[in-house]
């Protein structure tokens, strides 16, 4: 068994905002990666426009930097849950981690998730205690924190010996002192991870093997597999044998060959066990598939991702208004891109339902199907989206099972009642309460999935946008029984139109709007909540009549309230099981599914029935 002392393979893991991508910002610079001259973006990482827009990893990539003749392949992962199947395969790639703890906030949901996925694939830890300068640190008390987790989720003895640093990765600093809050520069960290992070072993004389754990694109070159070389060596214009997930196996030429430098993919004519690498000429490949030799075709099993639990159904747009904004509009366009999503988005599932227009896709949660509507919108794409589902399972004995999520609430001890009143009504039960610096308060609960749906922004409005709520699946428990949905009913839309602000400001008083005037709309659009649990019909788009009679006051300016903007997350988390979020590049709107009042009316009575 041969050593590649000169490498070390690291996954930067840990919970979202705890500052991965700037910690791998830091490592980039003063790594000399870039000139001394070169303008750089924070997280230059985040390289998507939504990731840049929202301020979280999506995708998960690969860079590399060079310190004192040892090169570290370095892959940021994403820290959302929604995203955990990025990270569960990425951890494949490499050989240790840097769990990222924040100082003030300690171990978080997501910071247990990914833990737990590391050391159960035997990886070695090394634990950054980052943000010591931030107000409130306390890092000392976040060791403790990250021992019991260690423990609690069976780390071997060897596991729970890690090493500990204190970083600063927006300052560019690290030190072994946790009371030291200013340090120079990341060389304690650098010399911690090439002494501590197990170099790669293998031989470069056995046959080869390639694990495949991600797929990139380019229009020139086609699908690009990257992934690591497990055992032997490879070589450009090399032929080989693409093993299949399904069993079946390719005969396949490897065109061209890329490792990491920086953060540019550079041409190589070899690489050998230990190297990650990207490949092109391999066809329709997949993640998950191995490229062995043409002489010893041995697969490497492939580490089994947790399943979806919430779907949506994605629906061809019939709205009045199709085809008017999107490039993308047929159920061939839709059927197309989502069954090409799959390919890529390891933790979704699309399925074909008795519907040519109608395709269920399932997800990891709320935000994981979000982003796909998002990116699809973008790209020109034109739809319509059902209510999110959780996904139920049918237990040993027959009965009925439901995702269960971890959820993690901070909040100021004033607005705790109140959350306490509202979660204890979608079916949650307290494990854990904690008081905090700061007069704030840590609650930790067990909740059904579909308990979260539509919560966020009852929570926002109950803490004053001053809480912090996380969650992670948890597990798969019996059924907890009926949660109620939302309380509010819809304001519809009367008649295809316009609307005028004399329609809206009769129609204001009835409840909150969505839109302003001027905006084109249709019957069965939805253009407000009711604060009663009754959808009514208004007329939007009414006009005033002219008449020849003045009287004082009656013709004062119309005072319009300000409508509310729903967002994508929010119009969501917004409709009933009867109503659709239509998607198009420059509009989101909400609508009834039935858009005749009449045909509604006797849909209703045909189900009392």
């Amino acid at each position: 068994m041969q050593k590649r002392e000169e490498i070390r393979n690291i996954a930067i893991i840990a919970h979202v905002d705890h500052g991965k991508t700037t910690l791998v910002d830091q490592l980039l610079k003063q790594s000399g990666t870039f000139r001394a001259n070169e303008a750089v973006a924070d997280r230059v990482m985040d390289s998507n426009d939504l990731e840049r827009e929202r301020g979280i990893t999506i995708l998960s990539k690969t860079t590399s930097v060079h310190y004192e003749g040892v090169k570290i392949n370095i892959v940021d992962t994403p820290g959302h849950a929604d995203f955990g199947g990025e990270v569960e395969r990425i951890l494949q790639m490499v050989d240790g981690v840097l769990l990222l703890v924040d100082a003030f906030e300690g171990c978080m949901p997501q910071t247990r998730f990914v833990l737990k996925k590391a050391l159960g694939l035997g990886k070695k830890a090394v634990v950054v205690v980052n943000k010591i300068d931030r107000p409130g640190a306390r890092p000392a008390e976040v060791i403790d924190e990250v021992l019991e987790l260690f423990i609690e989720l069976g780390a071997d003895d060897e596991q729970i010996e890690f090493p500990v640093v204190y970083a600063s990765g927006r300052d560019g600093f690290a030190t072994f002192d946790p009371e030291e809050r200013m340090g120079e520069d990341l060389k304690p960290l650098f010399d911690t991870i090439i002494k501590e992070i197990p170099c790669p072993e293998g031989n470069g004389e056995e046959p080869l093997q390639i694990l495949l754990s991600n797929i990139d694109y380019d229009e020139y070159v086609g699908r690009i597999g990257v992934g690591r070389v497990v055992r032997g060596t490879v070589h450009k214009n090399q032929s080989a044998v693409l093993c299949r997930t399904d069993g079946s196996t390719a005969n396949v030429k490897i065109a061209n060959l890329y490792q990491y430098e920086g953060l540019r993919r550079v041409e190589c004519d070899t690489a050998t066990f230990g190297d990650l690498i990207a490949v092109s000429g391999l066809g329709e490949v997949n993640i998950g598939e191995t490229v062995c030799d043409t002489e010893c075709i041995e697969p490497l099993p492939f580490i089994k991702i947790d399943e979806p639990t919430l779907s949506m159904n994605f629906i061809v747009n019939n709205s009045p208004f199709a085809g008017r904004e999107g490039k993308y509009v047929t159920s061939r366009n839709l059927r197309d891109r989502l069954f090409k999503e799959v390919e890529t988005n390891v933790s979704m599932r699309v399925e074909e339902t008795d519907s040519t227009d109608t395709f269920k896709v399932s997800g990891r949660g709320e935000l994981h199907l979000s982003i796909l509507i998002e990116t699809m919108r973008r790209q020109g794409y034109e739809f319509q989206v059902s209510r999110p589902q959780v996904i139920y399972k049918t237990g040993e004995n027959g009965e009925l099972l439901e995702p269960i999520e971890f959820l993690s609430v901070e909040t100021p001890e004033e607005y705790v009642g109140a959350v306490m009143e509202k979660i204890g009504s979608r079916r949650a039960e307290i494990v854990n309460m904690v008081s905090r610096e700061g007069a704030m308060t840590l609650m930790e609960f067990l909740i059904p999935a579909r308990g979260l749906m539509g919560y966020r922004s009852q929570f926002l409005t109950d803490t004053n946008g001053n809480g912090i709520m996380n969650h992670v699946f948890d597990s798969y428990q019996p059924y907890k029984g009926d949660i109620e949905s939302r309380k509010t009913g819809s304001i519809v839309v009367y008649e295809t139109g316009e609307t005028t602000a004399y329609g809206l400001f009769n129609t204001q008083d009835r409840g909150r709007l969505f839109v302003g005037a001027g905006v084109d709309v249709y019957e069965g659009m939805i253009v407000g909540e009711n604060p009663k649990d009754e959808d009514i019909v208004c007329n939007v788009c009414k006009k005033k009549h002219l008449t020849n009679t003045r009287a004082s006051g009656s013709d004062d300016a119309l005072r319009l309230v300000p409508h509310t903007v729903l967002s994508l997350e929010q119009s969501l988390e917004f409709i009933k099981d009867d109503e659709l979020v239509e998607i198009t590049p420059e509009s989101i709107r909400i609508r009834k599914s039935i858009l005749s009042k009449e045909l509604r009316l006797k849909a209703e009575n045909r189900k009392k029935q």
